[in-house]
């Protein structure tokens, strides 16, 4: 389902007059820098830095195929057409929370779809994006309208509601990784999501305030991220001012504030004239000028997040020069150091190392005639194309990429996310995995043949040497950091040049290692190697690991039967076997986090079971008079009878009893869910001897218990033991300390208590004590 989600209809303004306010982010460029005029653009105007949706207007039918009219391109209208029926009649009297009919939501998407110069196919899936998901129409009804390729993309984006998860975050990750796959075999599937998700982050003031929140979140940190990768960088800006807007509030109005008083349109305006003026006289001739102010998310990391003043950060505001020529680039760069100061360390040449997401520019910051700083960015056309639109471009500029090979090659970095996540068989590790290989901040390190490494920053050298071949990774013993030997675990700096020093052909990485590499391809390929070359000390440590974080979690089942307990849940945790689980465990493909909810169930169930088979049968009726009660316990058909309470379950004032007619003894007192009274019961010879009982008002004063206290072995346990029942003023008749396997220890007492209610509260302060993991009644 959407996130705008769906309410009754219900009267109310249109998404956008909600959303946008006087002090949104891209109405200050309008206000600042002068390049957006305050209505609509057309899609392919040449000044357009955002997309002409993020205007405050409601889409409709009419205004989506004017739009696909003025832009110029050849589109099959009748498939949009089509596609867009197919959706006004799936989504019939459905409306959005914020008011207006469903069908709204699908042609902005599809508006914004068209602005990034997508193709019919995906503008028809835009259409359709929802309809699978919220309605009776299958895929298999698109596919037989549409054909196979408009299935692929509405599929990809349809997230998986029918299957039942066990937390919301396997759900989130299932459909990630649903959606990641989908993405890999078209990459429109991507551009088609965060369209929807931008429309309803632009909405977002519909949802509920934690569900605001939420959406904001996963926006900031998967979406904007993958935009970012995929090189639409108008879109990620969006999603991270918006997702801000939603987190932080008070810091969003705050930057829109500071904006507001420095508004830098006219320094700007002046400062572009200057540039032109004098690449003009310079031969440099039909140079297309842009302006633009930093996102307010981009200011906000580094005043908050780099704890800078909003005076300290040097490239709020940049003149974007356009060329036609790699040759002219740098020619003007010149041009701008020798009109304007350059500030040190400030220079960087994403042309000859370009960014990840095929970004390529030059960037210069100087201080202008004022005394105000400012970044120039310099760049070709299709450069410029290539920032704007990113992996669209394709569609857009079909020249923009240099063909599949070029997309494939982009695309890459999502292939090697799943077959990561294909080795490591851990679906919780999705979301870690994508959340730090698509971090913004990146490193670039050079091999000693001068080959660029890009790595996210916090990288290793050990990521370093995976990066070039899990061979180096695997054989790695050593690093060298501009020729002076630093440890593995030194962190990657942009410019550093880095060998690696290599061991023997079969020395083989460290476990310790999964805990200090930062990229998902290291950990795959560690984790990978241990799984094919030691799976028999995988098969031992993975039990140990398991075995003491069950025990840890109260979980205690008895060694010899862990294998058959944990057999039991290896399919619901995708394992074939005990031991190929136990295997995952130790080579690091699944975490004790993801199996420790399931493991829980099971336990519980078994609980569950135990207890109704133990549930006391019921007695036979016993049409006696009750009389005088003995040691605080009344039997049926006896007065003042001999009374002992049975060692084998200490039953307390409280528990429900049963008494059997012992030969010579008297009557022996049992609780009623005793295992021997369940088994006694059964035989035809003794069930006459169970009589019942009761606890009579007066009972004695004091009764023995005996309790267990499993806790990990430390000095001093015993004292705090003993300090908590000196505290409560309860007797101790018998005290027992011993160490147990694996670091834990187990101390077993006979203590004078009242009544359960009494056990009850001294169990409850024991479990209290530092390091005691679990007190039980014995």
């Amino acid at each position: 389902m959407p996130e705008g989600k769906k309410a009754p209809a219900a009267a109310g303004p249109g998404p956008e007059q909600d959303t946008y306010s006087a002090k949104t982010h891209l109405q200050h460029h309008i206000q600042q820098i002068g390049t957006v005029a305050a209505t609509a653009q057309p899609a392919n105007s040449p000044d357009s830095l955002v997309p002409s949706e993020t205007m405050p207007e409601i889409i409709t039918h009419e205004k989506l195929m004017e739009a696909i009219q003025a832009s110029g391109r050849a589109y099959n209208t009748e498939m949009i057409e089509k596609a867009f029926h197919m959706a006004d009649d799936a989504h019939k009297n459905v409306r959005r929370r914020s008011g207006e009919p469903y069908i709204c939501h699908p042609l902005a998407v599809a508006r914004l779809v068209l602005d990034l110069g997508m193709d019919s196919e995906s503008i028809a899936a835009a259409l359709l994006h929802d309809v699978v998901e919220d309605t009776p129409t299958t895929v298999e009804d698109v596919k037989a309208a549409f054909g196979a390729d408009v299935a692929l993309l509405v599929d990809g984006v349809t997230k998986l509601t029918k299957i039942q998860f066990s937390s919301i975050e396997e759900q989130q990750a299932e459909n990630l990784r649903k959606m990641l796959l989908a993405m890999s075999q078209d990459v429109r599937v991507m551009i088609i999501k965060l369209c929807d998700r931008l429309h309803n982050m632009r909405t977002g003031d519909a949802w509920p305030e934690q569900k605001r929140r939420d959406k904001a979140r996963e926006t900031m940190e998967v979406y904007a991220p993958i935009a970012n990768r995929l090189g639409i960088l108008n879109v990620k800006e969006e999603l991270e001012d918006r997702s801000l807007h939603y987190l932080d509030p008070i810091g969003y109005e705050e930057i829109s504030r500071l904006l507001s008083e420095r508004s830098g349109e006219e320094f700007l305006a002046n400062v572009s004239k200057l540039i032109a003026r004098r690449l003009e006289e310079s031969g440099i001739e039909g140079a297309t000028m842009k302006r633009r102010v930093k996102s307010i998310y981009g200011i906000y990391r580094k005043m908050f997040v780099q704890n800078k003043n909003f005076d300290e950060i040097y490239d709020v505001y940049a003149v974007r020069i356009i060329l036609d020529t790699l040759a002219e680039c740098y020619s003007a760069l010149g041009l701008i150091h020798d009109m304007y100061h350059p500030l040190p360390n400030r220079f960087k040449d994403y042309i000859s190392t370009p960014k990840p997401n095929g970004y390529q520019s030059l960037h210069t910051t100087v201080i202008g005639h004022e005394g105000i700083p400012f970044e120039v960015q310099i760049r070709t056309r299709k450069m410029d194309e290539q920032a704007e639109y990113g992996v669209a471009a394709h569609w857009k500029y079909k020249e923009g990429l240099g063909g599949h090979d070029k997309l494939d090659e982009r695309l890459a970095w999502v292939r090697q996310l799943l077959e990561n996540q294909r080795v490591s068989e851990d679906s919780g590790n999705l979301l870690h995995d994508l959340k730090s290989d698509l971090l913004p901040e990146e490193v670039f390190a050079f091999t000693p043949k001068g080959d660029v490494i890009n790595l996210p920053a916090g990288a290793t050298c050990i990521d370093f040497a995976y990066a070039i071949h899990s061979a180096v990774g695997n054989r790695m013993i050593g690093c060298k950091v501009n020729n002076r030997m630093v440890p593995i675990d030194h962190i990657v700096a942009t410019g550093e040049i880095i060998e690696v020093v290599l061991g023997p052909a079969d020395k083989g990485p460290s476990r310790d290692w999964l805990k200090i590499v930062r990229t998902s391809e290291a950990k795959s390929k560690i984790r990978n190697w241990f799984k094919k070359m030691c799976r028999e000390e995988n098969i031992a440590q993975g039990r140990d690991t398991l075995s003491k974080e069950l025990r840890r979690e109260g979980i205690l089942i008895p060694d010899d039967q862990l294998d058959e307990f944990v057999g039991s849940c290896c399919r619901r945790l995708r394992q074939n076997s005990t031991e190929d689980l136990y295997a995952a465990i130790g080579y690091g493909g699944i975490t004790i986090a993801n199996c420790l909810p399931k493991l829980k169930e099971e336990y519980q169930k078994l609980r569950a079971a135990e207890e109704a088979e133990n549930k006391p049968m019921e007695l036979p009726k016993v049409d006696l008079r009750r009389v005088h009660a003995t040691d605080g316990v009344v039997v049926e058909g006896f007065d003042n009878t001999p009374i002992k309470f049975a060692k084998c379950c200490n039953p307390l004032p409280g528990d429900p009893i049963i008494g059997f007619i012992t030969r010579g003894f008297g009557v022996s007192i049992h609780k009623s869910n005793c295992v021997n009274v369940m088994s006694s019961l059964k035989d035809p010879a003794n069930a006459p001897r169970w009589v019942k009982a009761y606890w009579a008002d007066s009972v004695k004063d004091s009764y023995k218990a005996g309790i267990e206290i499993l806790a990990l072995d430390r000095t001093d346990l015993l004292k705090d033991v003993l300090n908590v029942l000196s505290d409560m003023r309860v007797p101790i008749y018998t005290m027992n300390a011993r160490q147990a396997e694996n670091g834990y220890g187990i101390v077993n007492l006979t203590i004078g208590i009242n009544n359960t209610e009494h056990l009850n509260r001294v169990v409850a302060r024991m479990a209290k004590i530092r390091d005691v993991l679990k007190v039980t009644r014995s």
